[in-house]
Formats: C-alpha cells, sequence, structure tokens
C-alpha cells in the first residue's frame, strides 16, 4: 500500500463510517475483512450491503480480503441492516453490513457483528480490527492462508421475512391501508417481500433503490423528512403510515392524521405487547424515552430497566438481563426472540396487528401510550461542553423535591418535569430532552436550561 492508513477519523464507537474513497476505498476494505476474520477467529462469515453505489465493490473487496485469510464467505447481496443480523443469528456466522445508514451519499461504513448478530464495538473487537488495519497498511498484509476460502451467494429475503412474520400474530387482521416511505433506502426491498401475504394496501413512497437519496435524506429522525408520508396519509386517506430509514432498521410511524406517533409511544405499545407473551419480563429503555415506558411497562406486569443512550448499551443489558425487549427514542426496537438485534420491521409488523385486530383509529389506539409533553432532542453548540452541564447542575443542585444523576450526562428529575442534557461524542453539541406533565411546564424547563446552556 502506498501510503499508511489512518482510521481514526473511520473507526467509530460502533462501527466503521467515512468518505469513500477519501478516507477509506477497497484496499482498506479488504484489509478490513482479513482483520475482521482474525479478530473474530472466524471460519466462514456473512456479508450483506446496501443500495450506496460504493457498496457493491466494497463489500466484494472485504469478502476478497476475509477469504485470503481462509474463511468462507457467504454474501447474501443487497439486505437490510436487520436481514444482515438475521442471517448472522440463523447461520451462526459473524457478519458485516456495508451502510452508512442515513449519511449522504459519498458516505459508506460496516456495521460488523460475531455469530449471533452479537456487536463488534470500540470494546468487543473493533479496536484491534482496527489496530491490525493500520499496521498492516506499512508492513503489509500477512500472507494469505494456505487454503483460500470459498466465495458464494445466497439469498435470506424470504427466509428473513416469513422469520418476522413468524414472530407477531398476524392472523385475522383487517384489511388496512399503508403508505411507506423507504426513502430510496433498503426498505424499498425488504417491504414488498415482508408485507406480501397480509391483506394491506401498500402504497409506496420512493421504493426505487437510489444511493444518492434523490428525494430526501433517508433519516426519518429529521421531521422535514416526513413530510412527503405525512401528505400522502391524508391524501390516501390511509391508516397509518410507515418511515424507514436508508439501511431500514429503524421505523417511524404516523397516524391516519398524519401526525407522527413518537418512538416511546411504540416502545410502549410493542412492551405492553411483549409482556403479554412473556409475563413478568424484563424491558430495556434508553433514559430519554417518556416516563410513559416505565409505567407501561410495570402495568402490564413487567420490569422497567433504565439504560444509557446508544445500541451498545441496550444490546449489552438486553443480554445481561434477559430482556424480551427494548427500546430506544431514536427509534430502534430490540428483540429478544431477534438475537437481541435491532428491527425495525419487526416492530412496524407489531403496530400493524395491534392496530389490525381491533376497529378504532391509530391514534385512539396510542393515545394510551401517549401521556405527557416532550421537547424533542434540542441541539446547542457549546464551547466547553463540560462547562455548560456543570453550570446547569448547579443551577439546579439542592432545590426541594429534585434528584439529578449521571447516567449519561446530567439528568434532572422533579415530580412534573424531567430534563436530560449529554454531549456529543463527535460534535461540540450538548443534547437536551425535556418532558413535563403539561405544555407550559415543559416550555418553562427548557427554556430555563436552553438559558443556561447558551449563555456567553
Amino acid at each position: 500500500m502506498a501510503a499508511a492508513v489512518d482510521l481514526s477519523q473511520v473507526v467509530k464507537a460502533y462501527d466503521v463510517r467515512g468518505v469513500v474513497p477519501d478516507q477509506w476505498d477497497e484496499s482498506v476494505a479488504e484489509l478490513l475483512g482479513a482483520a475482521f476474520v482474525q479478530v473474530t477467529d472466524a471460519s466462514a462469515i456473512v456479508v450483506g450491503h446496501d443500495m450506496r453505489p460504493s457498496s457493491p465493490g466494497l463489500s466484494a473487496a472485504f469478502a476478497h480480503g476475509a477469504a485470503a485469510r481462509g474463511a468462507d464467505v457467504t454474501l447474501i447481496g443487497l439486505c437490510s441492516t436487520d436481514q444482515l443480523y438475521f442471517a448472522s443469528g440463523q447461520l451462526g456466522l459473524p457478519g458485516a453490513m456495508f451502510t452508512a445508514s442515513h449519511n449522504p451519499a459519498q458516505y459508506n461504513g460496516i456495521k460488523m457483528c460475531r455469530a449471533g448478530a452479537s456487536p463488534v464495538g470500540q470494546d468487543t473487537g473493533l479496536t484491534e480490527i482496527r489496530t491490525l488495519v493500520e499496521d498492516w497498511s506499512v508492513t503489509g498484509a500477512p500472507a494469505a492462508a494456505r487454503n483460500p476460502g470459498t466465495v458464494t451467494a445466497r439469498d435470506t429475503l424470504n427466509d428473513y421475512a416469513e422469520h418476522l412474520r413468524s414472530l407477531v400474530d398476524l392472523t385475522a387482521i383487517r384489511p388496512l391501508k399503508v403508505v411507506v416511505d423507504a426513502g430510496n433506502g433498503m426498505g424499498g426491498h425488504t417491504v414488498p417481500t415482508v408485507l406480501a401475504p397480509l391483506p394491506l394496501d401498500v402504497v409506496p413512497l420512493y421504493f426505487e433503490l437510489d444511493g444518492t437519496f434523490p428525494n430526501h435524506e433517508a433519516n426519518p429522525l429529521d421531521p422535514a423528512n416526513l413530510v412527503d408520508l405525512q401528505a400522502r396519509v391524508r391524501a390516501e386517506g390511509a391508516d397509518l403510515g410507515l418511515a424507514f430509514d436508508g439501511d431500514a432498521d429503524r421505523c417511524f410511524v404516523v397516524d391516519e392524521r398524519g401526525e407522527g406517533v413518537s418512538p416511546s409511544a411504540i416502545t410502549a405499545l410493542v412492551a405492553a405487547r411483549e409482556l403479554a407473551k412473556h409475563p413478568g419480563g424484563t424491558v430495556i429503555h434508553n433514559l430519554i424515552t417518556s416516563w410513559t415506558v416505565p409505567e407501561v411497562v410495570r402495568e402490564n406486569g413487567g420490569r422497567p430497566v433504565r439504560t444509557r443512550v446508544g445500541h451498545s448499551f441496550i444490546k449489552q443489558e438486553m443480554a445481561t438481563t434477559g430482556a424480551i425487549f427494548g427500546g430506544e427514542h431514536s427509534a430502534h426496537y430490540y428483540f429478544r426472540d431477534f438475537w437481541n438485534a435491532d428491527t425495525g420491521m419487526l416492530a412496524a409488523l407489531h403496530v400493524l396487528a395491534a392496530l389490525g385486530h381491533q376497529s378504532g383509529t391509530l391514534s385512539s389506539l396510542v393515545a394510551q401510550y401517549d401521556r405527557y409533553t416532550g421537547s424533542g432532542e434540542i441541539n446547542s453548540t457549546v464551547t466547553d461542553q463540560q462547562a455548560r452541564i456543570d453550570a446547569v447542575r448547579a443551577s439546579y443542585a439542592g432545590l426541594p423535591g429534585v434528584t439529578t444523576d449521571e447516567l449519561d450526562g446530567l439528568t434532572v428529575t422533579s415530580q412534573d418535569w424531567w430534563f436530560n442534557l449529554r454531549p456529543s461524542n463527535t460534535e461540540p453539541l450538548l443534547r437536551l430532552n425535556v418532558e413535563a406533565r403539561d405544555e407550559p411546564t415543559m416550555a418553562k424547563v427548557r427554556d430555563d436550561v436552553l438559558q443556561l446552556v447558551r449563555a456567553t
């Protein structure tokens, strides 16, 4: 290799992600494949990719590097991230998914897992993989194995779809009209197969696979990217709308009025359904989901467990506690029946089943799971994150009836409201989430905290 590789900006806490070819390219992908096999000690792996223009070449190079180290590689081709997790779980193989999720077209990345969809992150192998690649870029890759592995193709889409449908009782659901916005991402590939046997009138939006994202960014967390879906739901008189992100592992829900249903409400709804199947089970929720979530879990006989934000923490807690389900404010939903991995598609099937087994509207169904008023996540650019957090902590310290904790950033709680203020790991930002029993209280707490955060 002509120059030493520096992956400091590319290897993140949970995955590989960067601009192609500026920050990484197929030669780096090949080394990553070899290093992945060495760190996981795998004799066979499974590899899939999304619809980005660079994904086929990068994934093929990774497979070549892995096979050169003696591993047999199963290529499942175009797939969603949760379809790769399915293949890893079903085949019992470590896996690599080539995607940059909702990032712009020039980006690409890899989400890696061990057999059974167990995540590979900074503390579970990713640091070693980075070190090997950087070393090999200087010294040259190790010699190929005496017996290189094979590379074969396998289609897992139908098996994935059947498995998901087997986890939810979809019998006798009433006909529903559903608008689905795939955002030109992998939902356009998976949704038709998963939903095909169901009595649904599916209205497709942006199902054409196009990694340049010509219609809107494939990130439903940004309200601007839900506008087309909301308008179409109203125009069609649909029962609901679903929006998937670029690699289709997250799903957002819109009700029949075109109003967004909060991921906390979906978490509570699915938790209640999973607890009906697994009485007394544990449900994981991150610390910025609504108060509603632990309340609903307890009301349904379950045990709520609060965690930090981030899928590695959720998956770790799922494994430690044997939890049946976990949900995040960002619309990641994790299921014990799906190898503790996240799958927005399975959450969507739960919503369709819950709606389809009764005669009311989605807005009336989810009203019981939407009990408080939230601010949503508000970002503030600051020069000194810790100084601003300290200022906020000092302002609320010692107030009667107020408690604080620092599980993830600073959480301040009273009887009528709570807020969490956490630093971004990658940008000079503080992220604020506020929830209260009513709108005026939420607005006052939000404005008070933002005044402290943004003080110059």
